[in-house]
């Protein structure tokens, strides 16, 4: 089996006169164990390996894959990717980034994480869901058990001198419980991510959905008013899904987005602050370079609710008379590299949680949103939301609340933010801390 690099060397070599091609080469393992009812309901191992081929002449770009090959079949894939490109239609900003440097992060692989037995991941899977259903007589059933990890490497080249590689493990668990009394139902969900087993706080993972299901009995509609509302880190990060979208400079280029034309506007109360980064290791979305070979780096989006930019790859950069941000992505080795977030969260502020529920008197404290994309106009930034959560009442969580309607727009969001817990989490790549919101709409009875 030819190694990574030489395959994506077959593919420079295999260039004819000024084309730029790219290679961009990945292999992975992943191991899945899902647990119900005290037995594993499945066990799924899976293993990955490809090249794609970007070739790009006289402005014209062609893309081509193939799955497993040997250094024949790269070449022919540059063949392809050549034939695609002669029927494209030409565009100035279609170039290769020149070669840079960058700042390996070994951290990212964790060796004794890619070398965990299979009967210790099925053993913790049934662990997990034992713990699940044991820490509260009302929640004795679980939706979702499951434990997985994964290890990988990218290899990446091209004749513009672009050459790099790194490895990574990560391993994560989800639980979702089913909580029940007095013929009602409530669900819960709770995951955790690390870089190996090792790492893998689960216990308190099941803890956490069992305590999100069971408060939640007994719920009912509240009174439609005007009231602070605290977002919880899960309910926020969902909120900043939207904002990724929007700060993406290809969103803003077809104008697809609410910041568009924004730079150096206030957009979000002096505590707001936007930050992707690359390179912060703890992070799932954290690697060397980008998907097509620039340095990931600390991106600076809103400081102090003052728009400062957008994420960038070399093809925006180029339109946008900018540089890029290193925030080149892929979806695999499948498709051409697109403009995405790495690691992107807002930043934690010095407040309590107590506190900010003391600060939130008699508002509403959000744990889930539902329909978030799909209720949310990515231009003018307005939304309508399904939620559910819990009554504050003396500085305190208090009766759950259900089937509540949040409507405002990601701007008046933003501007109204005014306070920020010091408990920042990152669910996947995107973190926030508990956010309290001056006043938003609630819609019940």
């Amino acid at each position: 089996m030819a190694d990574l690099q030489d395959l994506t060397q077959a593919a420079i070599e295999a260039a004819e006169g000024d084309e730029q091609v790219e290679a961009y080469a990945e292999e992975t393992t992943n191991t899945e164990v899902r647990a119900h009812r005290g037995e594993v309901e499945s066990l799924e191992f899976s293993e990955g390996r490809g090249v794609g081929i970007r070739l790009i002449s006289q402005g014209r770009l062609g893309y081509a894959w193939v799955a497993d090959p040997s250094g024949d079949e790269v070449r022919a894939a540059v063949a392809l990717a050549r034939e695609n490109a002669s029927f494209a239609m030409p565009d100035e900003f279609n170039q290769l980034p020149a070669a840079g440097s960058f700042e390996p992060l070994p951290e990212l692989f964790v060796a004794a994480a890619a070398d965990v037995p299979t009967d210790r991941k099925v053993a913790l899977a049934l662990e997990l869901e034992r713990a699940a259903v044991s820490r509260d007589g009302r929640v004795t059933k679980t939706e979702e058990v499951q434990l997985g990890d994964s290890v990988s490497r990218v290899a990446l080249a091209s004749t513009q001198g672009a050459r790099g590689e790194y490895r990574r493990t990560d391993c994560w668990c989800v639980v979702g419980t089913l909580a029940e009394a007095d013929e009602e139902t409530q669900t819960g969900f709770a995951f955790q991510l690390a870089r190996g087993i090792d790492d893998l706080d689960w216990e308190a993972c099941a803890e956490e959905a069992v305590e999100r299901a069971a408060r939640l009995l007994g719920s009912t509609k509240p009174p439609s008013a005007k009231v602070p509302v605290v977002l919880d880190p899960h309910a926020a990060t969902s909120f900043l899904g939207v904002l990724a979208g929007a700060l993406s400079a290809e969103a803003v280029q077809k104008g697809r987005s609410l910041f568009a034309d924004k730079v150096g506007e206030t957009v979000g109360s002096s505590l707001v602050q936007l930050v992707d980064d690359g390179r912060l290791a703890s992070g799932t979305g954290a690697a060397p370079f980008d998907g097509e070979g620039v340095a990931t780096e600390r991106t600076l989006l809103i400081e102090a609710g003052v728009l400062q930019g957008y994420l960038h790859n070399t093809y925006t950069a180029g339109r946008g008379g900018e540089r890029s941000t290193g925030n080149a992505a892929r979806g695999g080795y499948t498709s051409p590299p697109g403009v995405s977030t790495t690691n992107f969260f807002l930043g934690a502020g010095d407040v309590s949680v107590d506190e900010i529920l003391r600060r939130a008197e008699g508002g509403v404290f959000i744990q889930d949103v539902s329909g978030v994309h799909s209720g949310t106009n990515p231009i003018s930034g307005d939304f309508s939301v399904g939620a559910t959560g819990l009554r504050i009442t003396g500085g305190a969580l208090a009766e759950p609340l259900r089937e509540m309607t949040v409507a405002s727009t990601i701007t008046d969001m933003l501007l109204g933010v005014t306070a920020l817990g010091d408990d920042l989490r990152f669910f996947i790549s995107t973190g926030s801390p508990t956010i309290l919101i001056g006043e938003m709409t609630i819609a019940g009875v």
